[in-house]
């Protein structure tokens, strides 16, 4: 597990995860609340692009290499 295509693959995969993870709040409409702070929805818009941007990134490395 020391090849750096592996690496790339699972940066790659958790970047994923999280865009879904963002996609998920923004079509379900789910509020984020920390402490007396609401999370407005556009930071998961922005986190989700941020976060697919990367992930499409890592893979394409990953690809790259291989």
């Amino acid at each position: 597990m020391n090849s750096p295509v592996a690496g790339l693959r699972v940066a790659g995969t958790l970047f994923a995860i999280v865009a879904l993870a963002h996609a998920w709040r923004l079509f379900r409409g789910i509020d984020v609340i920390i402490g007396d702070a609401h999370i407005a929805s556009w930071t998961s818009a922005v986190a989700l692009v941020i976060a697919a941007a990367l992930s499409l990134w890592m893979w394409k490395l990953a690809s790259a290499r291989h």
